[in-house]
């Protein structure tokens, strides 16, 4: 066990973590120069067409210092907001991280939080300065950052390059000094943390975990501890660039089990597998359980196709288990799913691997938050309200809360103003403001999380010319003055496009969708009204204007009572189909409320 080596990666997002991944494997002769390509960790199409890892990615690599073999096991992991679920379950599998920071850009707000996860959980920091090989590197200004980051010597720091290999030695070499080798004993009960799985369409789920105590063998009896359930290890190995079959993995490695498990909700990340009969006394703990922070409507477009639906997020759910789903109804949409995200990107991600993976066509509804209801009959009881439809009559309601995040922001410091004004635009409360350097300022806000939800993100990237980075975590609810604003087609509400909103924004978002709604509903024979509504009080109103023959084209003079004869006939038929016409929403109006300020 003490040539062991557990380590992950961390970095914000496109700082070079899988591309220096790729020299470490190079290095160790882990992969062929043949079987090399750009980020050959990635391996969902997604992941390489926007370059950012999306999943974590766990490898074994053996390396020869001073003429002793050791094992290093090396996990990359993302570095969007959106996944940082995976991250602090990489990081409770490992006893060490390399912490890159670009040279061009120095720390962004992604590196801080992710640091912080990993000091939670004690690991050995190694501190490397990548992307040294760019004329615009500066070297010693990011240095200085670092140091005030986390206290390390100036020598701590390794000059790297993933692209010129610069450096990888010197990291190897790090790894096994500076990080502490596992602890544990191969003589206790069998303890091994699920820390990810997958799905595999022949072998079923394949789960990886790390040994924490004891000896896995092939063919023993397994327990999953939170379950409860007995399985056979019929497949247990390392992960190289292929599964490694072993016949048994020991204390403080890292591995893979392959049971014939085919029900998704029977492996959950977190768990801890031990031995049917000499099981340990208490699982593992590791992680908290994910919190989904953005909820959404996913609905198939053709109400046949709703269990296939259903069968592909559950697959999808064993590769990424921060997805939850639960089936909901809408008068709009038929049957569908209500998913909880963990953030915008992450629901775009989800539903570009629906279409490409399983090959379903899906609409999503406008993204919300969760809300804490208190109602005046029963001021203690609290209603979980997900949706804008779920909420009770006003006139019972005492108070709404609504969740809070805090929220970090580091930029140049040109763009304070704008940011602020972004960010106060968005019922924002600044809480600290520090300069980090000369020209880098970190910004600390508290803000509902139901203005980031929308395009905050995008705004943000657009005021600062691409040079801020956003992070933030949970604080709590609070209350506010939060109204449902409903939308009318034609007098007929349009539950899939209802809203929950601050009531000093409700009439001015209610205009903005009415006018888009007009847009892009087509014109039918008849005059529909578009408006948006508290309660029974219209706050805005648009028309869309009917189609309409000319019937009068077929009177050649005579007198006017012809004419006005034949206008009041088509005035009748046009109020008769107005009664019992019926608007269609076009899939693209349910998007294009999401993008209202474009």
């Amino acid at each position: 066990m003490k040539n062991i080596r557990n380590f992950c990666i961390i970095a914000h997002i496109d700082h070079g973590k899988s591309t220096l991944a790729d020299r470490l494997l190079q290095a160790t002769n882990t992969i062929s120069d043949r079987e090399m390509k750009d980020q050959a960790l990635d391996d969902m199409d997604l992941e390489r067409e926007r370059g950012i890892t999306i999943k974590s990615h766990a490898i074994q690599m053996n390396y020869q210092h001073n003429g002793e073999d050791y094992v290093l096991n090396l996990i990359d992991t993302p570095g969007h907001v959106d996944f940082s679920y995976e991250v602090s379950r990489s990081i409770a599998a490992c006893e060490g991280a390399l912490l890159i920071v670009d040279a061009t850009q120095g720390i962004e707000a992604q590196t801080i939080s992710n640091l912080y996860l990993a000091l939670e959980h004690d690991l050995e920091i190694i501190p490397i300065l990548n992307k040294m090989d760019l004329p615009s590197a500066m070297p010693e200004e990011v240095s200085d950052q670092i140091i005030e980051l986390i206290g390390c010597k100036p020598e701590e720091i390794i000059p790297a390059s993933g692209k010129t290999g610069l450096g990888v030695d010197q990291i190897l070499d790090a790894v096994i000094n500076r990080i502490p080798c596992p602890k544990g004993d191969e003589d206790a009960p069998l303890q091994a943390m699920i820390f990810d799985s997958v799905f595999n369409s022949f072998r079923g789920i394949i789960a990886y975990y790390r040994v924490r105590n004891g000896v896995i063998k092939k063919g023993q009896k397994v327990r999953f501890f939170n379950t409860g359930k007995d399985y056979n290890a019929d497949e247990i190995g390392i992960l190289k660039m292929d599964l490694v079959p072993k016949k048994e993995v020991r204390a403080g490695d890292v591995g893979y089990i392959i049971s014939g498990i085919k029900a998704a909700n029977e492996v959950k990340v977190g768990d801890t597998i031990t031995t049917a009969e000499r099981p340990c006394d208490a699982a593992i703990k590791g992680f908290e359980d994910v919190k989904p922070m953005v909820f959404a409507g996913i609905y198939p477009v053709d109400n046949e196709d709703y269990e296939e639906l259903r069968y592909s997020m559950e697959k999808l759910q064993l590769n990424d288990s921060s997805l939850v789903f639960e089936p909901e109804s809408s008068a709009a949409l038929g049957f569908g799913f209500r998913c909880g995200f963990l953030g915008m990107l992450h629901m775009e991600i989800i539903q570009e691997r629906l279409e490409r993976e399983f090959n379903m066509t899906v609409i999503t509804t406008v993204p919300n938050v969760s809300y804490h209801t208190y109602m005046k009959r029963d001021v203690e009881a609290r209603l979980i309200v997900n949706n804008p439809s779920e909420l009770p009559d006003p006139a019972g309601v005492d108070r709404i809360e609504e969740p809070y995040i805090k929220a970090q922001v580091i930029t140049k410091s040109e763009f304070v103003g704008s940011i602020m004004t972004l960010c106060i635009e968005k019922r924002g409360e600044l809480k600290n403001q520090v300069y980090l350097t000369q020209d880098r300022v970190e910004i600390t806000f508290e803000m509902p999380l139901a203005e980031i939800v929308f395009d905050f993100y995008d705004r943000l990237k657009t005021v600062s010319k691409g040079y801020a980075s956003f992070d933030y975590h949970p604080i709590g609810y609070k209350e506010s003055d939060l109204v449902k604003m409903d939308l009318l087609l034609n007098g007929e509400q349009v539950d899939a496009l209802s809203a929950l909103v601050h009531r000093s924004n409700a009439f001015d978002l209610g205009k903005k969708i009415c006018i888009k709604l007009r847009e892009l509903i087509p014109r039918q024979q008849f005059e529909i009204p578009i408006q948006a509504a508290i309660g029974a009080k219209v706050i805005a109103r648009e028309t869309i204007k009917a189609l309409r023959k000319d019937v009068t084209a077929k009177c050649y003079g005579g007198d006017i009572t012809r004419k006005r004869k034949l206008l009041e006939k088509q005035k009748a038929g046009k109020k008769r189909m107005r009664q019992v016409g019926r608007v269609e929403v076009p899939q693209e109006a349910f998007l294009a409320v999401l993008k209202l300020n474009d």
